[in-house]
């Protein structure tokens, strides 16, 4: 994921979509099988990304399609789409 611009050895690497959803698990801090913005923002900041709060944000309202302000599995690939398109990221489905 080239947030930064500059890709890391890990960046490089291509994630499947079950490898995804356990990275963004790793996030969800109260557990309830959702992933607010503020833990998709740590998600992203984690992988050494900029502006986290802008994109965290952007993020969730184009994968949210229900508009509950959290994304659940059912909105995993809409979030998929976002970070391969505009966060660089390489997820196979």
């Amino acid at each position: 994921m080239a947030i930064r611009g500059v890709a890391s050895s890990r960046d490089r690497e291509d994630m499947t979509l079950e490898e995804f959803k356990e990275w963004l698990k790793q996030f969800d801090a109260d557990g309830d099988g959702r992933i607010s913005r503020n833990e998709l923002r740590e998600a992203l900041r984690r992988r050494g990304g900029w502006f986290t709060t802008l994109r965290s944000g952007r993020a969730l309202r184009q994968a949210d399609k229900n508009n509950s302000g959290f994304l659940d599995d059912s909105e995993i690939e809409n979030l998929v789409a976002f970070a391969q398109k505009d966060l660089g990221m390489k997820v196979s489905t």
